[in-house]
This record gives C-alpha cells, structure tokens and sequence, in this order.
C-alpha cells in the first residue's frame, strides 16, 4: 500500500507541482515593473539654495503699471497707495504723466532724463520742495508742466518750448526765480504764479496770453514790466489778463504801466 502511494506521489503530483510552480513563475515574468515614483518633501525642499523659492527677490519698487495705470502714451498716477514719494519710472513712449496728489518729495535729473517724448507732466498736490536744475532741460518736447500745490521755493531751468507753466500755491520768492527764467521762452502762452511769495514781477515774454500773479507780495510795477516805456506806440497784443489782486500794490499809481495793454489788470485801483 505504502509502495502505491509513494508510485502515485512520484508519477501524478511531482510533475502538477513543477508546472504549476513553472506557471506561476512565468507569470510573474510577465507582469510590468511598476515605477518607483519619488515625491519630493516639501517641508525640505525651500532650504535648496537651487530652490526658486529661495531665491532673494529684486528690491525696488513695484513696476508703474502696476501702481499707476498705463494707456497708450498717458501714465496715471493719482493718490497711489502705498504712497509714492519719488517720481516713477515710466515707459519710454510716455507723452503725458499725470501724478498728482502723492508725496513726492524731489525732482532729480534722472527722472526725466530717458522720456524724450513727455510733452504734459502734472505734480500738482505733492511736497516737492527741490527740482535739480537740469531737470526737465532734455524735454524738448514738454509744453504743459504744473506744479502747483507745492512746496518750491525757486524754479529749475525750463524746457524751450513750455506752452504752459503753473507752479501756484507754492512758496517762490523773486530770489528763487532768474530774471530771464521766462524771457527766453518765447512760445509760452499761459502762466500762472499766483499764490506764492514774490516782491517783484519777473520779466515776461512776448508771447503771453495770460499771466496770474495774484496773492503775492508785489509792492511795484514800471514802465518796463508789461510795455516799453519809451515805446508810446507799442501795443502787448497777445496779452490778454493779467491778474494782479491780493498784492500790496496800487495799481492807479502805475497808469504808464499799463498802457499798452488791451485790458487793464484785475486787481485794487483805490
């Protein structure tokens, strides 16, 4: 009996167990590797100094597009939050700046000195107390720049071809301002200085439509601020106001001073 099982053991089940063990190691055989994903630890990777994000960041300010708006040649950049104490940079193409009501402090003669196109730059409403004099001298283009509602106490030199200048409500006085700083810009049109400290009346091109120097401290006029006192015929024939109320002055006591103008200046006659 024992001779059968052990014949029945060699013959039948040795060979089911060596195919069945053949099977199955062939399957394996056929079954795909699987891929060892690695995932990165996140907790550790920011300490690379390869990681981007321990990369430093540029100092510096935000791009002007971002604080100001940005249209075709025009930049925006009124009441900018957080608050904008220099002047931008701005794109090369820019004709037209309006940064009013900020806190800039100072002009320099970096500022400008890249835009060859601006031709209208607004300050109004800062704290500028300082332009360097070379400010605006490669503008050749500028003809409108305000700065009013500051705190400039003289002016830089202007471009040749201002059409349009107003710096009221500042603190100008006459020694701030050269005598020909205004003479020699022979295509201005519109001035306005009213609002500030001057004891005299600069000198004036010919070209001027309307001059404000209202709220001042001007005590005097002559013969020479507005016409040419040897000259009876002579006739200011582009000008038409002159504003001259809030000064210390009596203008009655001036008629020479005034005789070539088509319209007498606004201001106290008794």
């Amino acid at each position: 009996m024992i001779d059968l099982r052990t014949l029945f053991f060699t013959i039948i089940l040795v060979p089911w167990m060596l195919s069945s063990a053949a099977r199955n190691g062939y399957m394996e055989a056929r079954k795909p590797k699987k891929e060892v994903v690695t995932i990165p630890d996140y907790d550790t990777a920011g300490d690379s100094d390869t990681s981007p994000a321990a990369a430093p960041k540029a100092e510096g300010e935000l791009p002007t597009c971002l604080l100001c708006v940005c249209l075709t040649g025009s930049v925006y950049c009124e009441e900018v939050s957080p608050e904008m104490t220099a002047v931008p940079s701005l794109p090369k193409e820019t004709a037209y700046l309006y940064a009013r009501y900020n806190k800039i402090t100072k002009i320099t003669n970096k500022d400008f000195a890249d835009i060859a196109t601006l031709r209208r730059i607004d300050l109004t409403g800062n704290l500028i107390s300082e332009i360097e004099d070379g400010a605006f001298s490669k503008l050749a283009l500028l003809e409108e720049l305000n700065l009013s509602e500051n705190k400039l106490a003289k002016l830089p030199m202007l471009p040749a071809k201002l059409i349009s200048f107003n710096a009221n409500y500042n603190q100008l006085k006459t020694k701030g301002i050269k005598s020909t700083a205004f003479k020699k810009l022979t295509k201005m049109a519109y001035l306005y200085l009213g609002n500030n400290e001057l004891e005299a009346i600069p000198q004036l091109p010919e070209s001027l439509h309307i001059v404000h120097l209202y709220n001042n401290k001007i005590t005097t006029v002559s013969d020479e601020t507005f016409c040419q006192g040897n000259n009876t015929q002579y006739i200011r024939a582009n000008m038409e106001e002159v504003r001259l109320d809030g000064n210390p002055l009596m203008l009655a006591k001036h008629p020479n001073s005034f005789v070539c103008l088509r319209a007498l200046p606004i201001g106290p006659y008794h």
